[in-house]
């Protein structure tokens, strides 16, 4: 698609530029040029070099930025219904790991999955996030475990955006579980497996951020230290999966490496939350697996608002924890499960979300930005998490093209 210079008008602009109030703009219109928005404000302001502009009427519709969806698995091999339904049946987690499933199952689909494999599996699931208005997906690694699979999930990610109009941001999460290949020598992975890998994957220019989970059935922090360091060394940002089912402190080791986000942290205490608000890393609340795995531990909101801590939302898009692909129902759940408001909701798949991937070009609405911009079919912002199982989408601009 090619990038074309108009002036939207008749619209209301949540412009998400102020520090409230949507930053809503009634009877507004936007200037795109160059792929980049020239200008946003009143329609009866329009400046004169604007206004020669081919013109799109909106009839009134919401634009907002295009959603940011900054936490996704959307990249793996098969599909794990099976054990969903065993475990419905009754079935203990020790049976179905038993059976082949788990993590376990999803390494072994995606280690035998070619690059070409892995991008046709994750288009269905990447198109029905661009049918929501989302514009940026960040995609991880982490169902391969060994150096070629972790590196083709990353060609895979890097190669979406050839298929379709999307920009993907890459994680390298090779430190998401121990193979069972290195079972009882978690040091040993980190320091044969992963640590080489990403060293490859940077080379190979794959990467954007290293991610980890940290957690009892993962990797303690001390053993990510190395893993980390060697990020920091190679000038690559941090995130980590931390505070998910118990709290071991991964968040303030994050906070030590001036991380851009941690994620999940519903067992996050005050001290963990001082520490992201020093660092300026954003707190990336994720719904869908609180629901899936009928946890009881919400994340706390009030502790992120009262230290100022930005919040994103992410689908968690994966094959276990959080089969899902709605960024919309993403922020239903953010509201209704974690009593988000509307308008943290939004900004938690816009600004925020911008932030947690180290985007400075998107997530608002204002001039030298990306004009990448949705269109919605409702009258206020706050329908955007209001309504369940409804895609009110009208169209999506991505870089200044419709």
């Amino acid at each position: 698609m090619q990038p074309q210079d108009h002036l939207l008008t008749d619209l209301r602009a949540a412009t998400m530029s102020n520090a409230d109030a949507y930053g809503l703009i009634d009877d507004a219109a936007i200037a795109v040029q160059a792929g980049k928005i020239a200008w946003v404000g009143p329609r009866a302001d329009v400046p004169d070099a604007y206004a020669a502009l081919p013109q799109r009427a909106l009839e009134g519709r919401l634009v907002t930025p295009a959603l940011i969806d900054c936490h996704t698995h959307v990249v793996h091999g098969g599909h794990r219904a099976v054990e969903f339904e065993m475990r419905l049946n009754g079935a203990s987690y020790e049976e179905v790991a038993r059976a082949g499933g788990g993590i376990i199952s999803t390494v072994a689909a995606t280690r035998t999955a070619s690059v070409a494999d892995l991008i046709a599996q994750a288009l269905p699931r990447v198109d029905a996030m661009l049918a929501e208005g989302v514009a940026v997906i960040e995609v991880k690694s982490g169902y391969g475990l060994n150096r070629d699979t972790e590196l083709n999930m990353l060609r895979a990610a890097r190669a979406l955006p050839q298929h379709r109009p999307v920009r993907v941001v890459t994680s390298f999460l090779g430190a998401h579980a121990v193979p069972g290949e290195y079972n009882g020598r978690p040091d040993a992975y980190i320091a044969e497996v992963c640590i080489q890998t990403l060293r490859a994957a940077q080379a190979e220019g794959l990467v954007d951020a290293v991610d980890a989970f940290c957690e009892g059935i993962a990797f303690q922090p001390e053993q990510l230290v190395p893993l980390f360091d060697v990020a920091q060394e190679l000038g690559l940002p941090i995130k980590l999966h931390a505070e998910q089912l118990s709290n071991l402190g991964g968040a303030k080791l994050a906070a030590l490496y001036g991380a851009l986000s941690a994620d999940h942290i519903e067992y996050l205490d005050e001290d963990g939350a001082l520490a992201m608000a020093q660092a300026g890393s954003v707190g990336v609340i994720l719904p869908g697996a609180f629901y899936t795995l009928r946890e009881t531990q919400a994340p706390p909101i009030d502790l992120l608002r009262k230290h100022n801590v930005p919040m994103a939302l992410g689908t968690d898009c994966n094959p276990g924890s959080a089969p899902m692909t709605s960024l919309l129902l993403t922020m239903n759940m953010g509201c209704t499960l974690f009593r988000m408001t509307p308008e943290e909701a939004l900004r938690g798949v816009t600004t925020h979300a911008a932030r947690a991937l180290g985007l400075k070009d998107c997530g608002q609405i204002a001039p030298d930005l990306r004009a990448d911009l949705a269109v919605w079919d409702v009258a206020h912002p706050a329908e955007l998490a209001y309504r369940i199982g409804f895609n009110p989408l009208h169209a999506r601009i991505i870089g200044g093209a419709v």
